[in-house]
């Protein structure tokens, strides 16, 4: 057999047909590569390019979003740089971007405001279709403490937790006393109104409030208050007192307030002149002058009376004119109030101060005679005027009760 048969009879290499000799050009020739496939029409169309890149421009946002939002939410809840604690104030109507530059300005925190404005308005619900169920930062003064996040300012202004400040307001101050005290708050804000509420009907007591609250508000307040109390107490009341209406009752209350300011005498005081209305006598009260004379400014600091101040004519002076006067002459407490309600039971018709801040009582002009005696020995000892007594006069300016029939 031939050399070129069994040349013929080799297999196929690698399955591509059998092996064909060439000649040496031949073989030194580049092979011709194969031109790549042909992209379908679809996968050419101008649509399908741009969908790819809307998607992959999507999937960088969302990348790049998630990131932002995870920078975010991180710093937002961050301890912040605040060394110390410090007071930080919402004005009332103040929004989230006015708060937001408010906070970094006071370098409470440190961050891009915007990311505090922006966190916060996602945890309040700004961006919920449902505009009831988004919540609000409450105006007022916060405390924020030292190196608070933003997580922590926000539900701070959330709650309306704020600080509470407190005014005094102790009993027998007449409204213009009341008034200008609540003038000289400077954590109050407001005008006093005009027309100033009626003697007696401010209730004496100690208001919180936040600052920025109006001063109208606080007089409101006190007004409900005190209405409130003398409605309670006027319903316990003593049926047999000769007092008829609740402006009597509060009329005689203040009095008894600016008589004494101890607890437990409050009732005997009420038992003098609940006596003596009885009676028909004249309450003859010291308090009662100096309102007919100074009004709600009170009497100016040092000024006495005087023995002709109980003569001058006032509707006022109790001294001259007989039973209540017109008005209260001061915002009554509640003990005040109670006493004049369910007073003692006594026969005393008169009292003078003891000397130790307390009062003694009698029921007789003799025994107040005596009484008065000795307080005006121990006035002369203490250098002190002893021209008008504290409480009820003596001698020919006394009054004696009228024969019983």
């Amino acid at each position: 057999m031939s050399d070129s048969s069994h040349v013929n009879d080799l297999p196929p290499a690698n399955g591509r047909g059998r092996i064909i000799p060439k000649s040496p050009n031949e073989a030194l020739k580049p092979e011709r590569v194969p031109d790549p496939p042909r992209r379908s029409k679809k996968a050419r169309s101008q649509l399908v390019i741009f969908l790819n890149f809307v998607m992959t421009m999507v999937v960088a946002i969302c990348l790049i979003g998630a990131a932002v939002f995870y920078y975010a939410l991180s710093t937002y809840q961050q301890p912040g740089p605040l060394a110390a604690n410090t007071n930080f104030v919402v004005r009332e109507g103040a929004g989230l971007e006015e708060i937001a530059n408010s906070l970094a300005r006071n370098e409470i925190i440190d961050s891009d405001p915007r990311i505090f404005q922006y966190v916060t308005a996602v945890q309040l619900g700004y961006f919920s279709g449902d505009r009831s169920k988004r919540r609000s930062l409450k105006s007022g003064e916060y405390e924020i403490k030292a190196h608070a996040s933003m997580q922590d300012i926000a539900n701070l202004l959330e709650s309306g937790k704020s600080i509470l400040h407190s005014i005094s307001m102790p009993e027998g101050l007449t409204v213009r006393q009341m008034m200008l005290r609540l003038a000289e708050d400077p954590t109050l804000e407001g005008d006093i109104p005009a027309e100033l509420p009626a003697e007696g009907t401010l209730r004496p007591d100690t208001y919180k409030f936040s600052r920025g609250s109006k001063r109208a508000d606080i007089i409101q307040q006190m007004r409900v208050a005190q209405q409130k109390l003398i409605d309670q107490i006027w319903e316990r009341r003593d049926p047999d007192l000769p007092i008829k209406t609740k402006e009597e009752f509060v009329i005689l209350a203040s009095i008894v307030e600016k008589e004494t300011g101890k607890e437990d005498e409050r009732a005997h005081v009420a038992s003098v002149f609940i006596n003596r209305l009885q009676r028909g006598m004249r309450l003859q009260s010291d308090p009662t002058i100096i309102y007919g004379l100074f009004g709600g400014e009170g009497k100016p600091a040092g000024r006495p009376i005087y023995k002709s101040d109980l003569a001058k004519p006032t509707p006022y002076n109790t001294y001259q004119i007989k039973g209540l006067p017109p008005t209260p002459i001061a915002n009554p407490g509640r003990a005040a109030l109670e006493a004049v309600a369910n007073p003692w039971r006594t026969k005393d018709l008169y009292f003078v101060a003891d000397g130790t801040g307390g009062h003694v009582f009698a029921a007789t002009l003799e025994e107040h005679n005596a009484n008065v005696r000795r307080w005006r020995r121990l006035e002369a000892e203490r250098a002190a005027n002893p021209e008008v007594v504290d409480g009820q006069p003596d001698g020919d300016e006394a009054e004696k009760p009228p024969k019983s029939n």
